[in-house]
């Protein structure tokens, strides 16, 4: 969720509730021109930063990430994306910052590792899933169905995206960053992952979840942009039942919903949402 402009006035925007050691946040100059005045100050801005993935040593791709969550985010990059068939077969992660950016060093069982012969070596922009796909088949690629899972009170929806605004500190703090967040079938929010790219964010959250070997079936991902064909993909690939975005899906995305039997809900609002595909996993959708 976007965060409110932050200069609603000249005073110096209140920064108390800031961590500066949070990694994801740097402090620049600004100058503020506002009902014809200005102020000079700084600001909080999120970082964008290249991170290069290499499994058993070799290279595969560069996306633009926020630093954080760096582990969550090979897991899950590594998982959603098809490149690992298992996550008890990846052994360790390593990540290193250096001068240009990071490298995340991603030891996997060798009979596990799917992208063999599939080497995607362009660099991905944080806003883009599938960036540095060189072929075709590499984009468009059947994923197994997910299972049923409980039914869900449609209320859930609502109740997490209200909690969800208050779970954002990088875009509190700078209004640029998505969000992406797991929650229970109550509607407890039990994770929260954030990124400058929508991509990411899922893929940080589904790497936490994998991480703790939690049942994707057993609650819901709420994401805080439009729903594109590859985040769903990514969630029908980690058996996630049901994603609601609080924007609208793509056409693709809603096809593939429908193949994936994934429940895919947009503009989910207070007191609004539209179900695109499986409406039987939300209680009184189908009425």
């Amino acid at each position: 969720m976007r965060a409110s402009p932050k200069h609603s006035d000249l005073d110096p925007p209140d920064d108390s509730h800031v961590d500066a050691r949070k990694p994801g946040l740097v402090r620049r100059a600004v100058t503020v021109h506002q009902n014809g005045v200005t102020r000079h100050g700084d600001d909080w801005l999120v970082e964008e930063a290249p991170v290069e993935f290499r499994y058993n040593g070799e290279s595969f791709a560069v996306m633009m990430a926020t630093p954080g969550d760096m582990e969550d985010f090979a897991w899950g990059f590594s998982l959603s994306e098809g490149l690992v068939s298992r996550a008890d077969a990846i052994r360790g992660v390593t990540v290193r910052e250096l001068l240009e950016g990071y490298v995340v060093e991603v030891d996997v069982a060798e009979e596990a590792l799917a992208y063999t012969g599939s080497t995607r070596l362009l660099p991905g922009r944080s806003g883009c899933g599938l960036c540095g796909s060189r072929r075709l088949e590499d984009v468009l690629h059947p994923v197994a169905p997910v299972p049923d899972g409980p039914l869900l009170d449609p209320g859930v929806l609502e109740r997490t995206l209200a909690a969800l605004a208050q779970r954002q500190p990088l875009n509190v703090s700078t209004g640029a960053v998505h969000a992406a967040a797991w929650a229970t079938r109550e509607g407890e929010i039990a994770c929260v992952r954030e990124d400058v790219g929508r991509h990411n964010a899922l893929d940080k959250l589904l790497g936490a979840l994998s991480r703790a070997r939690a049942d994707l079936r057993d609650g819901f991902v709420l994401v805080t942009s439009r729903a594109s064909y590859e985040m769903v993909t990514k969630s029908v690939r980690l058996g996630v039942g049901l994603l609601a975005a609080i924007s609208a899906p793509t056409a693709l995305a809603v096809e593939l919903a429908h193949a994936g039997n994934l429940t895919l809900a947009g503009f989910v609002r207070h007191g609004r949402y539209v179900v695109y595909s499986h409406p039987q996993r939300l209680r009184g959708a189908l009425r």
